[in-house]
């Protein structure tokens, strides 16, 4: 049966396609869910069949986990790309076929049975197993299955399987650790204590081939204290020689011996061959310090069992403890047993391991945990007193230690420590009382894990999926309110057009066209952060640009701030929109100049920058290593706190006063960099100031002419015809009203379908389609695509406030597209048709 199951009361109904989306725009995937609505609501039933296909598509193939579908006869009928990658089969070898008899491992046929069972009854099943891949091998998998019901009848059956086999590897490791450790302490001699490596080391990779070797430089000879082999016996102690042993011995280095491995050896003289030939062998030395004594090995003679870098693995994590513990018991007679408890055994531990009383006072430490807390000697950590001087908050220290003394035993536990330069880390703690006859009172065993580079790991992933949040969120908010603005700028502009300067409603009318403005500039901020803006990427020297915009941040800043620039005279080049950049440093600048309100210096500077896979490893994995150039901008005002620092690149967060700011200076720099490709770093310290680094990516292609607006010489009307497709009723009635009123003719609809109508009965020429791009049913690209095959001499407008619709390369503008992005001027509409048909000459 499965390693681990749950089992529901009862199954519930597939949840309706509104629960489906919902769950699409989360990224996750779920079963049938007994809480899911059960009404379709009437935004979504609107949707096409097609559209509502599509979501449970992409739901299913974007799936993190292996998606199939399984017949009433358990046959594979529809499967995902991620079923395919995990277990190896290909679409083609596994639809039709039962699912018991493609990944199921022989062994587990009752388990099958007994799923297939409940699946019958309704019921849904969660429980952690073992698959088969196609090669074979088998894979650790968590499996959660549920039958799919319609009209009261299965019709279908849903298995998902995630991937846990790195998850179970982990935790045996570590399991294998703290128990290895535990051996080490309980066994009563060095025996028992092999028998129990062998046997852990069994659990985590095939070693029924296991044997120990160890060099006594006094006798000079090299023993076998444990040794298990289906095909030799156990060797006599001997001479050094040239066996596989000896060369791990002498070199001081893991091997793994192939065949073709061992005949280059013994070639070069290296080794020669003892004892049966083994197909694979592989050893590790057994070291203290820089001194290899023995040697850990295993080996196979079958064909089906070969190893690799993960046994490596494996075997060199065990042989650190095995060596410690070796060194310890063949010392123990010379060593006092009060000095020297456990010592060897921690002395070479990754982890941290100490021993204190049930009051917290450390007893013994070993040189991890001493390198842990920033310490250089033993004495200085154990003149500690751990609850003032270790554990950042007293209390943790104080429930630990009481769990001890109740007796408990602890496993996990996450405290947060502080080091000698008063940087705090997050431990993981797991240990026990011992109660020794020899000791004269309890004794605390803890091993200590320093997990913080982990945490932060984890903390930067979820930071980055709330901005990402945040960030689709303005972009709709953008996207929706862009319409709205759209009608009241160009009424209030046609307002202003019919309206006397000296007319009372003139100054009203303007204060409405000025809001809207305002507005307006709000929503592209919006969309700047949430990387739906237009951007003209060209190859560009950011050294040009600094000193371009230069000349403009000096009034800017105030006679009180000095302005300096240190430019790298080698600087690569980069491929961004020189404007946006502009952009860019000008929002930097003016955050600096507010975070100095009594003067200061703001520095500007560029470099080449190489980043390598260790640059970036321990604080910002997210980035990419490789080669780029850094703009950063510095100044020496008030500085920034961590908190604040989480904070800073989301929209409408300010620490300024009502009234003093927006909140998205910093969040369009964000959003600006990462569309161009790039990171945005700070570095901050209250009352220390602030740098802000921008990495964009290096490029070598050679500078691009900064693009220039082309501008008709002709008058803003005409008198071609237009095809205007909109849905928004509104903005289709302005556009008609300014094209009208500048002469053209214009034929509208307000779906794609209905322009084609429209097409199919207009015989005379249309001289341009202007059309949103998103709307209900055909967008606009398809429209334009149907209409220029029939009508390949009709030129194309497209409108719309959301311009990744448009353009379809994640906002990186097409020279060959003709775009307006909403909310645009009754003005500047006029003069983009009339450049658009004068394209024809």
């Amino acid at each position: 049966m499965g390693d681990n199951i749950t089992q529901p009361a009862t199954s519930a109904e597939l949840s309706r396609a509104q629960f489906l989306r919902e769950a699409l725009q989360r990224r996750t995937l779920a079963l049938s869910d007994a809480a899911a609505t059960e009404a379709i609501t009437p935004s979504f039933a609107t949707d096409s069949p097609e559209l509502q296909r599509a979501y449970l598509e992409q739901l299913v193939e974007c799936a993190p986990e292996a998606i199939s579908i399984l017949d009433p006869e358990y046959r594979i009928t529809r499967l995902n790309g991620e079923f395919t990658r995990i277990f190896g089969f290909s679409p083609a070898e596994a639809l039709g076929e039962r699912i018991d008899s493609l990944i199921v491992p022989p062994d587990r046929s009752a388990e099958t049975r007994w799923i297939a069972e409940l699946l019958v009854k309704g019921q849904k099943v969660v429980l952690e197993t073992k698959r088969q891949r196609k090669d074979g091998s088998l894979l650790d998998v968590f499996i959660s299955a549920a039958p799919i019901v319609i009209d009261e009848r299965q019709v279908a059956m849903c298995v998902l399987y995630r991937d846990i086999s790195e998850q179970k590897r982990a935790e045996a490791l570590h399991s294998a650790l703290y128990r290895i450790t535990q051996k080490t302490s309980s066994a009563d001699d060095l025996q028992q204590f092999y028998a129990a490596v062998h046997g852990i080391v069994g659990e985590l990779m095939y070693a029924r081939n296991f044997y120990i070797a160890v060099y006594d430089p006094l006798t000079q000879l090299l023993t076998f204290p444990y040794f298990e082999d289906e095909l030799d016996s156990r060797p006599a102690a001997k001479k050094l020689g040239k066996g596989l042993t000896e060369y791990v011995l002498r070199t001081g280095e893991p091997l793994l011996c192939t065949p073709e491995v061992f005949d280059s050896l013994a070639r070069q003289g290296e080794v020669e061959s003892i004892g049966a030939p083994s197909l694979d062998w592989l050893g590790v030395p057994l070291k203290v310090g820089n001194n290899s004594f023995g040697v850990l090995a295993v080996q196979s003679y079958s064909g089906n069992v070969r190893f690799g870098d993960k046994e490596k693995e494996i075997l060199q994590f065990v042989s650190q403890q095995l060596a410690s513990a070796i060194e310890y018991k063949r010392n123990e007679e010379a060593l006092r047993r009060s000095e020297a408890r456990y010592r060897s055994l921690v002395q070479s531990a990754v982890y941290g391991i100490y021993r204190s009383s049930l009051e917290g006072r450390f007893f013994d430490v070993n040189p991890a945990l001493i390198t842990m807390l920033g310490y250089d000697s033993a004495e200085e950590v154990l003149a500690l007193d751990p609850k003032l001087d270790v554990f950042v908050d007293p209390s943790e220290q104080m429930r630990v230690m009481a769990e001890f003394r109740r007796g408990a035993r602890l496993d996990n536990v996450e405290v947060r420590w502080k080091r000698k330069d008063l940087s705090a880390i997050t431990v993981r703690l797991s240990g026990r009382v011992v109660n020794n006859p020899e000791e004269t009172a309890e004794v605390v065993e803890i091993i200590a894990e320093d997990i913080t580079e982990r945490r932060v790991l984890e903390n930067q992933f979820r930071q980055a999926q709330k901005m990402e949040a945040v960030g689709r969120l303005a972009g709709g908010v953008a996207h929706d309110f862009n319409n709205l603005l759209m009608v009241i700028s160009g009424y209030a502009e046609v307002l202003l057009e019919h309206t006397r300067k000296n007319d009372p409603l003139y100054p009203k009318i303007e204060a409405i066209h000025q809001a809207t403005d305002r507005a307006t500039t709000l929503t592209r901020q919006l969309l700047a952060f949430s990387r739906k803006q237009l951007l003209e990427l060209k190859v560009v020297d950011l050294n040009l640009i600094v000193e371009d915009i230069k000349r403009l941040l000096r009034p800017l800043i105030g006679e009180n701030i000095e302005l300096q620039t240190q430019l790298a005279p080698d600087l690569g080049r980069t491929r961004a929109d020189a404007g946006q950049i502009e952009q860019v440093l000008m929002n930097l600048v003016v955050n600096s100049k507010d975070a100095m309100p009594n003067g200061g210096k703001i520095t500007i500077q560029s470099a080449n920058a190489r980043l390598n896979h260790e640059d970036v490893r321990r604080e910002y994995s997210y980035i990419h290593p490789g080669l780029y150039v850094v703009l950063s901008v510095t100044d020496t005002g008030e500085g920034m706190d961590k908190e604040t620092q989480l904070r800073i690149f989301e929209p409408f967060f300010t620490t300024k006063e009502k009234g003093k700011g927006t909140g998205l200076g910093l969040s369009t720099v964000y959003g600006i960099i990462k569309q161009s490709g790039g990171y945005v770093l700070v570095q901050s310290e209250p009352g220390q100031g602030t740098t802000f680094r921008i990495y964009l990516p290096r490029v070598e292609d050679a500078l691009e002419p900064a693009g220039t607006l082309g501008t008709s010489s002709s008058q803003n009307g005409g008198s071609e015809t237009v095809l205007l497709v909109e849905d928004e009723e509104s903005v289709r009635q302005l556009v008609r009203e300014t094209l009208e009123s500048k002469g053209y003719k214009v034929l509208e609809a307000d779906n794609g379908e209905a322009a084609l109508r429209i097409v199919s009965n207009y015989s005379d020429k249309i001289d341009m389609l202007i059309t949103d791009v998103v709307m209900p049913g055909m967008s606009g690209r398809e429209l334009s695509a149907r209409l220029c095959a029939s009508r390949p001499q009709t030129k194309v407008l497209y409108l719309s406030g959301y311009t990744e619709d448009a353009i379809g390369h994640e906002g990186v503008f097409d020279p060959h597209t003709a775009f307006l992005q909403k909310p645009f001027t009754l003005q500047m509409l006029s003069r983009k048709v009339r450049e658009v048909l004068g394209e024809r000459g």
